[in-house]
């Protein structure tokens, strides 16, 4: 059995980007919508994953209004949220223990960031022996910057992730492919 998991779809990300100075895929939060109602509408496993940071300037720290989840990926009362702390959602967590629990024996990941949250649970989902499904355009990042400071568009730094990921910890697929599986598995 495979699950969603839709990993901080947050206001806060808003404010990175104007940070950042630019983001790419605009269409995911419309992506991850769609796949969220197919994977409810086929009553599949749904698990949403916050992050609730430490750090005192954030604005994804639980008491800031960029700690709410956005409108697309509102979880349902009858949905599991796990609230992480770091990158992976398997640290500080029974997210590990809840897929072995329910049988559940890979993960589709949508959510931000490409590069680090959404990256980070997907190396360790693969290791820990669970099927990684990775969908490309139900994912985002933001321009990041070398230590020189020159700037790396967020579309570059998204598809060097993804071939990262690629055949070694993920299956890599777009909406349009995983809502063929999931309608019709």
């Amino acid at each position: 059995m495979n699950a969603l998991l839709v990993i901080d779809v947050q206001q806060g990300f808003t404010e990175y980007e104007r940070l950042a100075g630019g983001r790419n895929n605009p269409d995911a939060e419309n992506n991850i919508a769609h796949i969220l109602q197919a994977y409810r509408d086929a009553q599949k496993p749904v698990i949403h994953v916050h992050h609730a940071s430490t750090e005192a300037n954030s604005p994804l720290r639980p008491d800031s209004a960029g700690y709410a989840v956005k409108p697309e990926a509102q979880p349902l009362e009858s949905e599991i949220v796990f609230v992480k702390h770091v990158n992976s959602a398997f640290i500080g967590t029974r997210l590990e223990a809840y897929l072995r629990e329910n049988g559940i024996s890979g993960v589709t990941i949508v959510g931000a960031t490409t590069d680090h949250c959404c990256s980070t649970t997907a190396r360790m989902a693969a290791n820990l022996g669970f099927e990684v499904w990775y969908i490309t355009d139900a994912l985002w990042t933001f321009d990041k910057f070398m230590p020189d400071g020159t700037r790396v568009p967020a579309q570059l730094v998204h598809d060097v992730n993804i071939a990262s990921l690629n055949g070694e910890f993920a299956e890599i697929l777009t909406t349009k492919a995983l809502l063929e599986r999931v309608v019709n598995p």
